[in-house]
């Protein structure tokens, strides 16, 4: 089990001030500040150099970690599971079920698994707080409402019927790379989600399930007669009708296929899936991969004692989070994500002691580099060298763009710093492989180039609505600060990659002025990224996009002084921002993008670094409950733990450099 638990921080003189820092002038409350949180974060530094912290999603990560041990016939941890049930209950909302983010609406798929995980456990149906969950989930319509990836745990569980799944033959694994539907032409995070889930859909294995609870009461009809789950609001109906039509001809199909190529089929996917295991690190490195290879190898007959099966096991194992009273697992683990940014803040916080260990955590990273490996998204770049870094510990074959970004311009921006050229091979070989994975338009996705089949997420299996990885302005805003950053004046010269991202940037700023946030929450967090990308670009104050995005911010800014906005920003008939509560993230990510725009000396980002300053604790950090990253929009949602560390540290620091020099902040990449 890993005990993410940060280590002890160091008490200092500075952060005392922070009992009562209204007392205090403005510029002594901001280095009280600032003194306080680099002196907690400076603590929570690995001995290794590196920053980790929780990442925490919602209750169906840690109910599908209770329902996979006793899929698997194991027996339970009993002190683990109560702390995992005391988590579960604590996420109950007041509506009886549980919502994807903190404070957020009632959830089919997360209601439902988190009162069979609770019943898993041992919590009666009768009890008040499951007799509230069964409630609230026949009152919506039952466990019928849930989505595809729940429908399949259900089937597995033998509590629907696989009719009732929508209909993924194991055959797709043996489908031409030219075909309308292969697994090349779908996100990292759904081809590791998806091969394992051919296989289990092929053989349809059984739960184990020692202490065989069912959840018939959760359902307002018959689940043996449960048929297909209707089209989701983002589908098309024609697209959708068509393929629906489509997947019925496969079900004719399925029946009849003869024996030898069912069998070929099942082992090319397993070998997929074998190829890319990853050890003790997990397929994908993302949880819902890793349940469902294990899962995978059980159905295949794989002892669970033989070392590849071990391994992926103890891979779940190594995602949970013992609390002492609660226990839950994370989707995934963040290190270079959390190592990256917190590099930046410590540099920007610019004290010896703030460098030093800035160099440390990217001496951490150096090795990191993947230069060996050619992943999936050598499918789409077969002449392009490996130089990403991945997200988490270990993961060759998925580097992430907005990680190797993140990470070149920090190295870049401590050899600048420090007078070197320590990381400027490392870096170059970095903005070799980014710009590489440019996108025709000029964007970039995450983990893949040109990933636009998007009638893809028109076929039943696609209810979350994120099969794909586009292009996105935050991600490729990350890339433009790089190119920028690298590359003085290149925007300035017709047809450079940087040209050209800039050019698709600009064409994706919203009417309001703000730009859509894929990975964070959400507007605030599109445009914070924007707006640095476009100060490092040349664009003055004065430019009408940069001037039409600070006033956005500067319209939503709520009356405490502090930013807030919730995943509720990323329903389908969004019609324009809806106040939430200030957090201390996103109100770093406001003042960050205003204070590129050369907002520094402004009203707006006063009260602000004022908002931030008030919520400071005296330990020098602040409470962040809300989710404000995404997994994907309207389904999944996440906590970094971190974000309420390095987000405030940074914008404050960078506060206190352009007030000290007195300069309006345009020309900042990050």
């Amino acid at each position: 089990m890993r005990d993410t638990t940060p280590y002890p921080r160091r008490a200092s003189r500075l952060a005392h001030a922070l009992a009562g820092p209204r007392g205090l002038p403005h510029r002594d409350r901001l280095d009280a500040g600032l003194a306080g949180a680099l002196d907690a974060v400076l603590s929570e530094q690995r001995p290794d150099g590196h920053y980790v912290y929780e990442l925490e999603a919602d209750a169906t990560i840690p109910a599908e970690y209770v329902l996979l041990v006793h899929y698997l016939g194991e027996t339970p941890d009993a002190g683990l599971e109560a702390k995992i049930g005391r988590y579960l209950r604590r996420l109950q909302g007041s509506h009886g079920g549980w919502p994807l983010f903190h404070g957020g609406a009632y959830d089919p798929s997360a209601s439902v698994k988190a009162y069979f995980a609770l019943k898993m456990i041992g919590d009666g149906p009768d009890e008040p707080h499951m007799a509230r969950a069964r409630a609230a989930i026949l009152d919506h319509g039952g466990a019928e409402r849930s989505n595809v990836f729940t429908r399949m745990l259900l089937a597995l569980y033998g509590e629907v019927p696989w009719d009732a799944v929508p209909a993924m033959p194991v055959e797709i694994a043996l489908l031409p790379g030219w075909f309308p539907f292969h697994l090349s032409k779908v996100s990292y995070w759904t081809r590791t989600v998806v091969a394992p889930l051919l296989v289990l859909g092929a053989l349809k294995p059984h739960a184990r399930n020692p202490r065989t609870v069912r959840i018939a009461e959760l359902f307002a009809e018959d689940p043996g007669r449960l048929g297909q789950a209707p089209r989701a609001p983002h589908q098309s109906r024609l697209w959708f009708a068509f393929f629906r039509a489509v997947e019925a001809q496969l079900r004719l199909l399925e029946a009849r296929t003869p024996a030898r190529l069912r069998r070929r089929a099942i082992e090319q996917a397993a070998a997929f899936v074998r190829a890319r295991l990853n050890g003790e690190h997990g397929l994908g490195a993302i949880f819902p991969a890793m349940v469902n290879a294990v899962q995978m190898l059980d159905a295949l007959g794989v002892p669970p004692d033989q070392p590849e099966s071990a391994a992926a096991r103890r891979a779940i194992d190594r995602l949970l989070v013992d609390r002492g009273d609660e226990a839950y697992c994370q989707p995934c683990l963040s290190p270079v994500w959390d190592t990256a940014l917190m590099s930046h803040a410590l540099l920007e916080a610019g004290t010896p002691s703030a460098v030093d260990a800035a160099c440390r955590a990217l001496e951490w990273l150096r090795p990191l580099q993947i230069l060996d490996t050619r992943g999936d998204w050598g499918l789409r770049r077969p002449g392009l060298r490996p130089g990403g870094w991945a997200f988490q510990y270990e993961n060759a074959h998925y580097p992430d763009v907005d990680d190797t970004a993140v990470v070149a311009m920090a190295m870049h921006r401590a050899d600048r710093l420090r007078g070197e050229q320590r990381y400027r091979g490392l870096v170059e070989r970095a903005g070799e492989w980014v710009i590489g994975m440019q996108s025709r338009g000029g964007g970039w996705g995450a983990f893949e180039a040109d990933n636009t089949q998007r009638y893809l997420n028109n076929i039943p299996f696609a209810d979350h609505g994120a099969l794909l990885d586009p292009p996105t302005a935050d991600v490729s805003a990350r890339c433009l600060s790089m190119l920028a950053q690298l590359q003085p004046g290149a925007c300035a010269q017709p047809r450079t990659p940087a040209r050209r991202a800039l050019a698709w940037l600009l064409r994706q700023q919203e009417r309001d002025g703000s730009w859509y946030g894929r990975w964070g929450v959400n507007y605030v967090y599109g445009t914070w990224s924007a707006l640095c990308a476009l100060g490092a670009a040349g664009l003055g104050p004065d430019a009408a996009p940069i001037t039409r995005a600070a006033g956005w911010l500067g319209a939503i800014q709520n009356g405490d002084g502090g930013w807030g906005e919730d995943g509720g920003s990323y329903k389908l008939d969004y019609r324009g921002y809806e106040p939430a509560p200030s957090t201390p993230s996103q109100t770093a990510w406001a003042l960050l993008g205003l204070m590129a725009a050369g907002a520094t000396d402004t009203p707006a980002v006063r009260h602000g670094v004022d908002w931030l300053l008030a919520h400071q604790r005296g330990d020098g950090l602040w409470d962040e409950q809300h989710h404000t990253a995404t997994g994907f929009e309207r389904v999944f949602y996440l906590r970094y733990h971190g974000y309420a560390r390095y987000f405030p540290l940074w914008a404050l620091a960078r506060y206190r450099k352009l007030r000290g020099r007195g300069v309006v902040g345009t020309g900042l990449g990050m």
